[in-house]
């Protein structure tokens, strides 16, 4: 049966987006807007290791590297038996962002699943342009599957990526292929509304002013400003754009985006695609924009603990009482879902 949203949380979600309507927009091309939101973030993580070792998590920054790629990662250890390990790539449009961004999300994966988590804190645009993010995510994806932290060997992955670092998840997970024996022990992946088409997808160029949290009249000027080396061909050329690469040998994947995201049409396809090879749960959550498992709102706290209770799923059986109600159809849908269910 497919989980569903009651009509108090959805009511509360309409009153948040209508703050976000009055709200600024965040756009990849401006100039002053990732620096400031990059300064606030870090500002807001003041004390962020301390939190977690207070939660009785382990933490840990690391320089890791593989032929020759360097790239940092956030190490998060639960205490007790470890089941797994999650692979996190953060997201921010690729010019904003850090591993400690996700710090609750993570912590919530070492604390109620028992799973170490590695969130890559790959370099941040203009410094670094995408196919560089994308190579030090694979790197740091390869050392840890070729058991950089040998405590765990063996142990199964999952990789979660939102927004932009869906974007390097799934090229990360594309990029595996070479590599099947580290590919297979990957068991899953949570991909939460992800840029699958470099060249803007259909919803992305309809995007409007009255788009909520990103601004989407610019949203595909800022897609060419970050590859202003290629065309629109080119845009699409994967792992850049991973909704055209070669999909074959991909883990089962939990896809989550918005119904009032400009990057809906991103995950539909890709979610269509993807089921061709793997197992595919698909949620189109009504009333949510882009980002909104961040949001004060019980939307976000329903859609993440459909994604942990995903996971457990993944990496062990659970037990009956836990097990979540929420096993939809392989078949992904946007439309024709109850009103309020998370499909």
């Amino acid at each position: 049966m497919p989980m569903r949203l009651d009509d108090q949380t959805l009511n509360e979600a309409k009153r948040f987006n209508a703050k976000l309507a009055r709200a600024p927009r965040f756009g990849t091309r401006y100039r002053l807007m990732p620096l400031l939101v990059q300064g606030l973030l870090r500002l807001s993580q003041v004390g962020a290791d301390r939190k977690l070792r207070r939660a009785g998590l382990q933490v840990e920054t690391r320089m890791v590297e593989m032929r020759g790629v360097q790239v940092q990662v956030r190490i998060i250890r639960p205490r007790g038996p470890v089941a797994g390990i999650v692979l996190d790539i953060h997201g921010g449009g690729w010019v904003i962002g850090n591993a400690p961004m996700n710090d609750a999300f993570n912590a919530a994966f070492a604390s109620r699943c028992g799973l170490a988590v590695v969130s890559v804190d790959y370099r941040l645009a203009p410094r670094a342009s995408v196919q560089d993010q994308m190579e030090e995510c694979l790197a740091a994806a390869r050392w840890l599957l070729q058991d950089g932290l040998p405590e765990y060997a063996g142990k199964p992955v999952i990789v979660v990526g939102e927004s932009a670092g869906a974007q390097l998840a799934a090229a990360t997970l594309q990029g595996l292929r070479a590599w099947p024996a580290l590919l297979g022990r990957i068991a899953g992946a949570v991909l939460y509304y992800g840029v699958y088409d470099m060249a803007g997808t259909d919803s992305v160029r309809r995007a409007g002013p009255e788009t909520l949290v990103l601004d989407g009249p610019r949203m595909l000027a800022g897609l060419r400003g970050l590859t202003p080396d290629l065309d629109d061909a080119g845009r699409r050329q994967p792992p850049l754009s991973p909704l055209f690469g070669e999909l074959a040998g991909m883990p089962p994947a939990l896809m989550i985006v918005g119904n009032g995201d400009p990057l809906l049409d991103d995950t539909l396809r890709m979610a269509q695609r993807w089921q061709q090879v793997a197992d595919v749960e698909l949620n189109v959550a009504p009333e949510a924009p882009h980002g909104f498992i961040h949001f004060p709102t019980a939307m976000a706290r329903v859609a993440l603990a459909h994604a942990q209770a995903w996971v457990r799923q993944r990496i062990a059986p659970m037990p009956q009482q836990e097990a979540f109600s929420a096993s939809a159809s392989h078949a992904p849908r946007a439309a024709g879902a109850s009103p309020g269910a998370l499909r």
